[in-house]
């Protein structure tokens, strides 16, 4: 584009709006929209002369036309008296009408949202590998992102935001990187790093009939734009969820994962859109500092936001344990499908790494593939799987007796190795109701489970005390009581671990 001069002492009288956000003043004038830039200067912005506005100018037109090139219609020069002052954005004026904010209400709302996660899939497609990319996307960077945001918002705590809050959420925060290398790793690895848009929001995309028009991309630093393609559509989805449609945000999400053949676990998810809203919890405490009255009230809504996803996002071990016919194998299956968490059972496990076809038939506790060093074996090698599962941010259930303390404490010690929360659950009825029910499952021979009752009753003298466990009783609760129970525990437990 040619800039051209723009006298500001002309006279055009005109219908004239203004609005203003931390770091930019778009004047509406009829059919355009002129963008100016304000001379900050912060952490992560440096407008300080008209030059580097004018670079911010031009670096802001050739990044979007990369998603809406006819939007953009070049850098005006600002002239006094012939001198050139200051530069703006020259933007096209879409209708509020089809701003995608105004339009979350309408039926037609998932169909925008589908359209605009191809738009951004096409942009991220585009994005050539690129080692500058990548490291964007490292644990390692995105450690360093958060631990500065939060260095930025401590200024605001006790003024703005809660410190306890503020500081659980770093907690939170903190935790889920230093446990989940493998899963970034992994994640650079498959592609998932891209150059995109670095600002999603539902104000900055309007649903036209020819496709949407997206945008306002993050232009003042580029390594903020690199990253995981996950953060940069958490950050829309994030969006929709503070404006009140966390189902459109799920679905925008789940679109974008189909049209990309895509996968990521349910705790990425979680903390890319908690980051998301704790970087827009730092603009509002800025627009607060420069008098804007409600972003107080914004900064701890969303701060609130980023919490509730954080504590979602802590990975968790769970230990479903009882003796056979106790109803913890059914529980654990319920607990699993409910939460999305990965399900490990010992009698899966058990079948795989010790046939049935090489032992003979167990008639007691201790023979056969229940001798104690094979127990063991079986232990050590759902431990081990499991730890592969928490180390790339998968949420795991445990579904075994365990009876035995030792196995307890390696359990533990994995969660901890893995910064992830332990939640033990142990499940009890009478004998004579867990004996009924052993017999009706060898009946139906549908269980991997070959425990029988004289297999129990000869496990129950060498069970441990397990005083760390939730009780649950399977008699007195039907199974979705129980499930309601655990869920209930689970997400007391990980709200209060800090």
């Amino acid at each position: 584009m040619i800039p051209t001069p723009v006298d500001l002492h002309g006279d055009n009288d005109c219908s004239l709006r203004v609005v203003e956000t931390h770091i930019s003043r778009l004047f509406f004038v009829e059919d355009v929209v002129y963008k100016s830039k304000k001379p900050v200067v912060n952490a992560f912005i440096d407008y300080s002369t008209s030059e580097k506005r004018r670079i911010a100018c031009l670096r802001e037109i050739e990044l979007n036309a990369r998603l809406s090139p006819d939007a953009y219609l070049g850098v005006l020069d600002l002239c006094v008296d012939g001198m050139e002052v200051d530069h703006v954005v020259m933007m096209k004026r879409y209708p509020d009408s089809v701003r995608l904010s105004s339009l979350l209400g309408t039926t037609l709302a998932a169909s925008y949202l589908e359209q605009v996660a191809g738009k951004i899939l096409e942009l991220h497609n585009a994005s050539l590998p690129c080692q500058e990319v990548d490291e964007s996307a490292s644990v390692e960077a995105v450690t360093e992102l958060v631990t500065a945001g939060f260095a930025q918002l401590s200024e605001f705590a006790g003024s703005v935001l809660d410190t306890y809050d503020l500081r659980r959420a770093e907690f939170l925060a903190l935790r889920y990187l230093q446990g989940r290398g493998k899963l970034f790793e992994d994640r650079v690895a498959s592609g998932a790093a891209r150059d995109g848009h670095g600002d999603l929001q539902a104000d900055d995309i309007f649903c036209l009939e020819d496709g949407p028009r997206i945008l306002d991309c993050l232009e003042f630093d580029d390594t903020l734009r690199y990253c995981d393609e996950l953060s940069d559509v958490a950050f829309l989805a994030m969006d929709l969820e503070r404006l009140g449609h966390l189902d459109l945000a799920a679905g925008f999400l789940r679109c974008y994962q189909e049209l990309a053949v895509r996968s990521w676990p349910k705790s990425l998810e979680d903390f890319y859109i908690a980051y998301r809203a704790l970087i827009r919890s730092k603009v509002a405490c800025l627009r607060s500092r420069q008098g804007e009255t409600t972003a107080a009230t914004n900064a701890q809504e969303l701060l609130g936001l980023a919490t509730n996803h954080l504590e979602s996002a802590s990975v968790r071990l769970v230990l479903i344990g009882g003796l056979p016919g106790t109803g913890k194998s059914s529980l654990a299956g319920l607990l699993a499908a409910e939460t999305g968490a990965q399900l490990l059972r010992s009698d899966l496990i058990r079948d795989e790494i010790l046939p049935r076809a090489e032992f003979s038939d167990v008639t007691e506790f201790g023979q056969g593939r229940y001798r104690p060093d094979l127990v063991e074996a079986v232990y050590a090698e759902m431990l081990l799987r499991a730890g592969r599962l928490l180390e790339r941010g998968e949420h795991v259930v445990l579904d075994a007796s365990w009876s035995s303390k030792q196995d307890r404490k390696a359990a533990e010690a994995l969660a901890a190795e893995h910064f992830s929360v332990l939640s033990e659950f142990r499940c009890e009825c009478p004998t004579q109701v867990a004996q009924r029910r052993i017999e009706q499952r060898l009946l139906e021979g549908q269980d991997a489970s070959e425990a029988t009752a004289l297999i129990a009753a000869g496990l129950a003298p060498f069970a441990d005390p397990w005083p760390n466990s939730t009780l649950i009783d399977t008699e007195k609760l039907t199974p979705q009581n129980a499930l309601a129970l655990v869920c209930s525990s689970l997400q007391a437990n990980y709200r209060g671990h800090h």
